[in-house]
């Protein structure tokens, strides 16, 4: 199973669609971890499972979302309402009350990916204002039926993987 997960394009829609085109027959689903500072119903945004973000001002986006993708547990929120820029310790518990083995958030504009406790959490950076490097990114977590989890990181600018940044992970 194939995961795609894009977060803080923060008004971008036409590299957004570039994304999609990309990846769209690759992957079993694609997550945004919100500040698309787009409208929830438009276009690019309706190939995603959204959340909204703190700038986001369409309320009819979810502040959380917790989805069921072939057989595995996925929490996505953005992070603000978590701290996420000083500690994952509040996002680790509220993954933990949802019953989660993966965590999807941006907010940090630091993409990366960290084990705790058995809890996949992947923060996808950002395609339009990265933060700590200057490639544009988002990820793809890639579970197999063992629960083996490889996070490949992308250049969104022209979908080469960086390969600093992939992960290796044992979830549950």
């Amino acid at each position: 199973m194939k995961v795609l997960i894009v977060s803080d394009s923060h008004g971008l829609n036409k590299e957004l669609d570039i994304i999609i085109n990309r990846h769209s027959n690759e992957v079993d689903a694609m997550i945004h971890c919100g500040d698309s500072e787009r409208d929830a119903d438009s276009q690019e945004m309706l190939n995603f499972i959204t959340v909204r973000g703190n700038c986001d001002f369409d309320e009819n986006y979810p502040l959380e979302q917790v989805k069921e993708i072939k057989n595995v547990s996925f929490y996505i929120t953005h992070g603000h309402l978590y701290n996420v820029k000083l500690s994952l310790l509040n996002l680790k518990y509220r993954a933990e009350e949802v019953g989660a083995s993966v965590v999807c958030f941006g907010h940090s504009h630091i993409a990366g990916a960290e084990l705790i406790d058995g809890i996949l959490f992947i923060n996808p950076g950002s395609i339009r204002l990265p933060r700590l490097r200057n490639e544009k990114t988002y990820a793809i977590i890639e579970i197999d039926e063992t629960l083996i989890c490889t996070v490949h990181f992308y250049n969104s600018q022209d979908g080469s993987e960086i390969n600093s940044l992939k992960g290796l992970f044992k979830i549950g």
